[in-house]
């Protein structure tokens, strides 16, 4: 008997301002993260990342909730 395998995708989209050096570092520094957290980019602003649980998708999310809160906070 074949066991099904079932996956998720994660999408992220997001609009960042750029225009002051601030803004800017800030948007790297968040690009950076996703990258580092496996995902891939789709398209500018568009990034993606496969997860094969629930259970590592609740992870991921809460990780990307810290992420935005970090670098997209005012300072």
């Amino acid at each position: 008997m074949s066991e099904r395998v079932r996956y998720m995708r994660l999408l992220v989209f997001f609009d960042l301002p750029v225009e002051t050096s601030r803004q800017r570092k800030a948007y790297r520094l968040f690009r950076k993260s996703l990258l580092k957290d496996g995902y891939l980019m789709v398209q500018e602003s568009v990034y993606s990342k496969l997860v094969l649980t629930a259970q590592s998708a609740d992870f991921a999310i809460e990780r990307l909730n810290k992420s935005c809160l970090l670098y997209t906070s005012p300072s």
